[in-house]
């Protein structure tokens, strides 16, 4: 470094600020001078006098002129002294003035410094609070740019679950078109075999005694010892070896055609039996609760009693179905059934009670053994949540409807969909008749499908938007429940007469609350909003009883069981109550 250009540097500065100094002096001056200008020219004129004074003092006047000029002199020397102390006073004050001037002008030069430091402060505050926005900026822009690419590769993870899922589909139609195939060319294989053996059998001939009452052999020529036996007893008696009346015969028939290939299927022979339910000839009407109980941990959506009513299912938003044994006028935990991942709306017991079929939210069906709380088939396809299903008259098949708009038909041997039908509103429900599907709609319609192709068939009107449907024992009578606050009967024979069911205080409390007809066809039962349970008599289509004050939300389902003894009520809180008419 050069010291010679920092010694020159240090006088430069030195300089100017000498010639700053001059320059603050001079302005001083200045000012000051303007403010004592008039004290200035008073005292001029002052000494101008005192001047004039001592000339006429100096010259020999005569003694009165001088006694007179001395005595104005005077006059005017005291004027100007006052004018003098005057000034002075005026003076002083103007400094004190000026020094509370100066001292506020410190005072504000110090606030002005504090204030141009804070002003300073908050820029680097400003400029800090900048750079932490860029910085946030750049990882929202970073985060959003993942948050699209992900949701870009969810969407193609969707499409291609469609895919596979479509594929599966279309794989387990083709298979179960195969295996169709297959049993088919089987089935006719064995009928041209039995139909040779049939054939065969017509053509052999045998001989029998008169005496005997079966064949006992087979021939196509006699012998003579039987000739000479039977010469004298008369002509002898041809007849077939197979008899198409012989109890051999159909029961040979029968184990051929029952023989079935089953592979994985999840029933077996006996459960393909139907099960003798007994018939109930008068149904208790319900008078009184003999158990409340809180069932579920949240709201209960569906409840059944099975076939042999004694035992009841019910499922609720808490995924699971908890089954009660009903014994004594009392519900008993027997077991819980949990396997879905959603809640459960719709439960319903195959005709043996072996199994039991729930509909999900989940966009699936499940179906459970009674003896494993795992399920054991589930059903997938649906694209929005199942709001029924049901077993069908077919032991293997069960039926499905959805708010996806579709009505499905499933093979229990396969676990697939067979058929499908389409239609243009919500299904609520569902209920099987022996050749036909019943299903009701949010379109205010119900509709009536073949069960072998799943085929709409035929579509009744309704008084509003279906939200469940059940059948009479003697399957007769269709009943549903709209959201009209309305309950219509309709007798499925060629009359199609339709009854309408209402009352005072009834109010439909859901697109999903369900509604039943008695075991002996007598009454119809269904919950209200209010809580209570509306009961009404067919015969009179008059308001039976209300069974208030058990029920603190709106009842969602009724059940009555096949025997016609009991009668349960479940709502949205998670109770649910045993009716008895004791």
């Amino acid at each position: 470094m050069d010291p010679g250009g920092a010694s020159r540097r240090s006088s430069r500065s030195a300089e100017t600020w000498r010639g700053h100094i001059i320059q603050q002096l001079k302005h001083r001056d200045r000012i000051q001078s303007a403010m004592f200008q008039d004290l200035i020219r008073f005292y001029t004129g002052l000494l101008e006098k005192t001047s004039m004074t001592k000339r006429l003092l100096s010259r020999p006047p005569a003694e009165a002129c001088a006694r007179s000029s001395l005595q104005q002199l005077k006059k005017t020397t005291g004027e100007l002294a006052y004018k003098v102390l005057e000034l002075q006073q005026q003076i002083k004050i103007k400094e004190h003035v000026q020094q509370e001037l100066q001292t506020r002008l410190q005072k504000e030069g110090g606030r002005l410094a504090e204030s141009s430091e804070a002003k300073r402060a908050l820029r680097d505050e400003v400029e800090q609070v900048r750079q932490k926005n860029k910085t946030l900026k750049a990882a929202y822009d970073a985060l959003l740019q993942r948050q699209r690419e992900a949701e870009s590769k969810l969407r193609e993870e969707k499409e291609k679950e469609e895919r596979v899922l479509e594929d599966m589909m279309h794989q387990k139609k083709q298979a179960a078109a195969r295996m169709n195939h297959r049993n088919e060319r089987r089935s006719r294989a064995r009928q041209a075999t039995m139909e040779k053996q049939l054939q065969t059998a017509a053509r052999s001939k045998v001989i029998v005694k008169s005496s005997s009452s079966a064949p006992t052999s087979r021939s196509t020529s006699l012998k003579p010892e039987d000739q000479d036996k039977s010469g004298g007893r008369g002509a002898t008696r041809l007849f077939r070896s197979a008899s198409a009346s012989s109890p051999r015969f159909f029961s040979s028939i029968r184990e051929m055609f029952d023989r079935k290939r089953r592979g994985h299927s999840v029933h077996s022979l006996e459960e393909d039996l139907l099960f003798p339910v007994g018939i109930c000839l008068s149904a208790r009407v319900p008078v009184r609760p003999l158990q409340v109980l809180e069932a579920h941990e949240q709201g209960i959506n569906a409840v059944r009693f099975s076939f042999g009513s004694d035992l009841l299912a019910t499922g609720g938003t808490d995924r699971v179905i908890k089954l009660w044994d009903v014994r004594a006028g009392s519900l008993t935990h027997r077991a819980t059934l949990d396997g879905s991942t959603e809640g459960i709306t719709c439960v319903e017991f195959d005709h043996m009670g072996r199994r039991i079929l729930a509909a999900s939210h989940n966009k699936s069906a499940l179906l459970w053994r009674l003896d494993d709380s795992a399920p054991k088939v589930t059903l997938t396809g649906h694209s929005r949540k199942v709001t029924a299903a049901r077993f069908t008259c077919v032991p293997h098949q069960v039926v499905t409807g959805s708010t996806d708009r579709t009505v499905r038909l499933w093979d229990l041997n396969i676990a697939a969909c067979v058929q499908q039908g389409e239609v243009a509103s919500f299904c609520s429900d569902l209920v099987c008749s022996d050749s036909s599907i019943i299903s009701g709609h949010f379109d205010c319609k119900i509709r009536v499908w073949d069960s072998r192709t799943v085929s709409c068939v035929q579509e009744l009107p309704s008084q509003g938007r279906v939200t469940s449907l059940d059948l009479s024992s003697d399957r007769r009578q269709l009943l549903s429940c709209c959201r009209d606050d309305c309950l219509q009967l309709l007798d499925l024979r060629w009359t199609n007469d339709r009854m309408c069911f209402r009352a005072d205080g009834f109010k439909c409390g859901g697109d999903s609350t369900k509604a039943v007809i008695s075991p002996d066809g007598c009454y119809l039962a269904a919950g209200s909003a209010d809580g209570a349970v509306y009961i009404w008599n067919v015969s009179t289509g008059g308001l039976e009883t209300r069974l208030p004050d058990r029920h603190s939300s709106s009842v969602t389902a009724v059940s009555w069981s096949l025997s016609g003894e009991h009668f349960v009520s479940v709502d949205r809180s998670r109770r649910a109550v045993l009716w008895s008419d004791i």
